[in-house]
């Protein structure tokens, strides 16, 4: 009788305690009611646009620093929250996860942009995890060998992107397109003495590619959060803050190779004004 007893207490103890368990992983509603516009938004597709009807071209490489204030939207949350994720967590799930997206290798010196060559899962998953070795040294301070150890890359170590784009005069409808092909996240190198030694691209994105996941990804809106804008929204619209660091020419070259410090920033500014010149004038009557 005592040991039916006993089996009795510890059977009900079991199903209680799965009915706790099930409680908890139950999906409840957080908020007042289900957001879906987002989630199942369609991307809009672009103005058809014949190569007759181009007046002018000119391809701009742009680099965004999502340090600065309005490209927060961009870099925060850093950890993913139920409805929000930030751009490289993003572009992460799309590359890992759901596979809707490809990567490009940006080549053996970081320069190749032109979509060439497409990378594996497994060649993704090396990059985002890269080896270092540490030294090992004994008590007398000679080196004795090396470890290696793998430092994943997290979303915070990405604080700056490069956008590959198009600007494109239309003649038919008298209206200047701003078209983005590709775009990189990019993440800062350091030496062994923990100097920095610039940004490099980590891979690039075909952009019209990256729109479709680009579309359904929630962004925080600063003035409403009953209107809540999607990464594509954000492109769009051009709501970020950028600088120019390379326009086509003839020797292929950035505007760091000819330019340093301060003057960099003044040559990036000087081709934005005469791309605006250049519209302003081909449009004023």
């Amino acid at each position: 009788m005592i040991n039916f007893f006993k089996f009795t207490l510890v059977a009900v103890s079991i199903f209680a305690f799965t009915l706790d368990g099930n409680s908890q992983v139950q999906n409840v509603l957080d908020g007042a009611y289900v957001k879906e516009t987002n989630l199942t938004k369609r991307v809009i597709p672009y103005p058809y646009l014949r190569e007759a009807d181009v007046m002018y071209f000119r391809r701009i490489w742009q680099e965004m620093d999502l340090k600065q204030k309005i490209n927060h939207p961009y870099y925060y949350p850093v950890e993913p929250i139920q409805d929000r994720k930030n751009l490289f967590d993003v572009i992460r799930d799309g590359l890992l996860v759901e596979g809707s997206l490809v990567a490009y290798s940006p080549g053996p010196t970081g320069e190749e942009d032109e979509f060439t060559l497409p990378l594996t899962a497994d060649s993704i998953r090396s990059i985002l995890n890269p080896v270092t070795y540490v030294d090992e040294w004994d008590d007398f301070g000679d080196k004795i060998g090396s470890n290696a150890v793998r430092n994943p890359i997290e979303s915070e170590n990405i604080t700056r992107y490069r956008l590959k784009e198009d600007w494109i005069w239309d003649r038919q409808r008298s209206e200047r397109y701003v078209r983005i092909i590709g775009i990189a996240p990019m993440i800062e190198g350091f030496d062994r003495d923990g100097e920095s030694i610039g940004y490099s691209p980590l891979f690039w994105l075909y952009y019209p590619e990256c729109r479709y996941v680009f579309a359904n990804a929630d962004v925080f809106n600063l003035f409403n959060d009953a209107q809540r804008r999607t990464y594509e929204d954000l492109f769009q619209k051009r709501y970020f803050s950028s600088y120019i660091v390379k326009a086509s020419n003839v020797y292929d070259r950035q505007v760091i190779e000819y330019k340093r410090g301060m003057d960099a920033l003044i040559e990036s500014e000087r081709i934005k004004e005469e791309l605006f010149l250049l519209e302003h004038d081909l449009w004023h009557y």
